[in-house]
Formats: structure tokens, sequence, C-alpha cells
């Protein structure tokens, strides 16, 4: 603790940590989708470029470690260490084969200006498609006005706003993209559910109980339970 150059060091990693908290967090929920995941951590490392340059600045994305530095020229190269954190972003993502128009056009398809760009990305992840097709429906979603006035989230925009007759290829393409699992947090909360189901008081629980339990602690839906009991009539004994 007496060390000013190794607290320095813990300094500038408890920074750059707590942004790494930030996407972290951002990458958790069940309602996420895989585009926003990906827009996170593109996001993450044009911020890790402007982190790089404020190393030799100002420390403004840096604060406990301008406070241990007190505004004086820091010991230590973390630029190096920034560079290889992003280089580590490039090759954990490279292989993700979505680009951003594509990305853009799931977001908001209203938004895509260069449709044959978008085409081009789209043929290549998805074999299936035509790039003439595409482009021109697209370019029929962008005029229709019902659809540009809509204001929902996007897997009502997809499936119930978007018909399969008006783009067949754009709502596949759509469809495909969505429902790809953009993270383990649902696999994770249904074994911690399980676990809290299936303790040491209740290991005698049948499959087919536990199957049941799981259905009723992890549905969305909520039950109406006075609509329920008005619908009963009670028997009281004489």
């Amino acid at each position: 603790m007496k060390n000013d150059e190794k607290m320095e060091i813990v300094a500038f990693l408890t920074d750059i940590t707590s942004h790494l908290n930030d996407l972290n967090m951002k990458l958790q929920g069940k309602n996420s989708t895989v585009c926003d995941l990906m827009l996170a951590v593109r996001a993450f490392q044009r911020k890790l470029e402007v982190f790089k340059c404020d190393l030799q600045q100002d420390l403004l994305h840096f604060p406990r470690l301008l406070d241990q530095t007190a505004g004086k020229h820091h010991h230590h190269n973390y630029a190096e260490f920034l560079d290889k954190l992003i280089k580590n972003f490039q090759t954990r993502f490279e292989d993700f084969p979505l680009g951003k128009q594509v990305l853009l056009c799931i977001e908001n398809p209203f938004l895509v200006k260069n449709i044959a760009e978008f085409s081009n990305e789209a043929t290549k992840v998805f074999q299936w498609a035509s790039a003439a097709s595409l482009q021109t429906e697209l370019i029929e979603l962008q005029e229709n006005l019902a659809l540009q006035e809509s204001h929902c989230d996007l897997v009502t925009f997809w499936t119930k706003m978007v018909t399969a007759a008006g783009v067949p290829l754009l709502q596949k393409m759509a469809l495909q993209i969505l429902t790809v699992f953009p993270s383990t947090y649902c696999c994770e909360c249904a074994f911690s559910t399980m676990n809290m189901v299936k303790n040491t008081y209740r290991h005698t629980l049948t499959n087919e109980h536990l199957h049941q339990c799981l259905h009723l602690a992890l549905t969305p839906f909520m039950s109406k339970f006075k609509q329920l009991v008005a619908q009963r009539r009670c028997h009281l004994s004489h």
C-alpha cells in the first residue's frame, strides 16, 4: 500500500476493470438480442481507442489513476496493455459474420441507406438469400408508411408487423438472427432456479414434478388468481 508505483498499477486496473464491468452488465439480461450485444461490443472497441489516447492526455476515463498520480506523468506504459486488450476483442469477435448494415437493418431497417452494401453482407451469411430480392424487399419495406409509424419492439415488429407475404426473405433473415441465443443468461437462470427448487429438502422430487415446477417458476406469464377463483364454486360441508 505504501509503494506508489504498485498502487498506480492497482488504480489503472481498477479503472479498466470498471469499464469492462459496465460492458459485462450490458451483455446480460434475458430480453437482449444478439444485435444488442454486438453493438455494445463494437461500441466498447471504439471506447478502447479513446481510452488509449486519454492515457496520454487528461485521464478523463481513469479517475482513480488520476487521483493516484495527482496529474503527474505515470510510470508505466498502459497503452501497451490496451493494445493487447483491443487485439483480444478483435480476435474473439472476428468470426462473427453479421456486418454493420445487417445489424442496422434488424435494429431499424429505415436507417439503412447503402442497400447494395447491406445485400452484399447478407448474402455472405445467408447463402439462400438473393441480393436482388433483398434489395427490392428492403425498398418496399422502407416505403411502407404504416411500418414507419409503428412503435414496437424488434420481436413484435418482425413477427407481427412485417409479414412473410410482403417481405419473405427479410423476415426470414431477421427471425434467424433474433432467435440466436446471445448469451448463457437464460440457461444460467434456469439452472439457478432448478437448484432452489430441488434442494436437499426436496430431493425426492420426480423429474416430471421438477419439470412442472420449473415451468411455473420460469414462465413470464402471471396467473390471474382472482379470475380463476371466481370461476369455481366452493362446496361447503353442512
